[in-house]
């Protein structure tokens, strides 16, 4: 099966995403590079390829169409640091690397594009044609987690000791002894309406 071109891609993406805008292109090109240098032939049709986005923005789109890794399909972790980058981890390997645009990038996009009206046409046009090695910073990195814990074992479940729900992919916490999920062992992103830390929030907020 032959690879898309670019273009195929940047089509691809843009009718998902229903728009192309310059950090879909650099996604895009950020995963080509990636299989250009581990070797592989992408977008992958197995699961091979694992992807650790640090962003969760346009740019996460244009990778997991040049790669196809999804998040849906556990082949692709949101770490969100807010920066368009980067870790592909070959998993048969164990080979990770890093890949960033590099800071210049912007600047350097409007000598590809002179005929550019605005900065954003210049990115948008630029990071088409300007040279990956030229476009990315590519690293290799360790991951402080291995990626066979990211990905865990198929199958495996738990119930949480304190809420009673189900605990998939090995998430869950011992802690003196009992089987925890992260969001009763540590703070979690919210609060149940009905939580007396939040009660005791409100009525704090109340009597100020």
């Amino acid at each position: 099966m032959p690879m898309p071109t670019l273009r195929e891609l940047l089509d691809a993406t843009t009718a998902m995403h229903r728009h192309l805008c310059p950090r879909q292109v650099l996604g895009v090109r950020m995963g080509l590079y990636a299989g250009e240098l581990l070797g592989l032939t992408l977008p992958q049709q197995d699961k091979r390829l694992y992807t650790i986005m640090e962003t969760d923005g346009c740019a996460a789109d244009g990778v997991a169409m040049a790669v196809n890794c999804w998040v849906g399909r556990r082949t692709m972790r949101i770490e969100d640091y807010g920066k368009v980058a980067a870790t592909f981890v070959d998993t048969q390997t164990g080979l990770a690397l890093r890949i960033v645009p590099w800071p210049t990038v912007r600047h350097a996009a409007r000598a590809y594009a002179p005929q550019a009206d605005n900065k954003w046409e210049a990115q948008l046009i630029g990071y088409q044609l300007m040279p990956a090695a030229e476009l990315f910073d590519a690293r290799e990195v360790v991951l402080r987690t291995p990626v066979e814990q990211l990905i865990s074992r198929p199958g495996r479940k738990a119930l949480c000791a304190a809420c009673g729900e189900e605990i998939m992919n090995e998430r869950e916490v011992r802690r003196d002894g009992a089987l925890l999920c992260r969001a009763c062992a540590s703070a979690s992103y919210y609060l149940l309406v009905a939580d007396p830390a939040l009660v005791a929030a409100g009525a704090s907020q109340a009597e100020r």
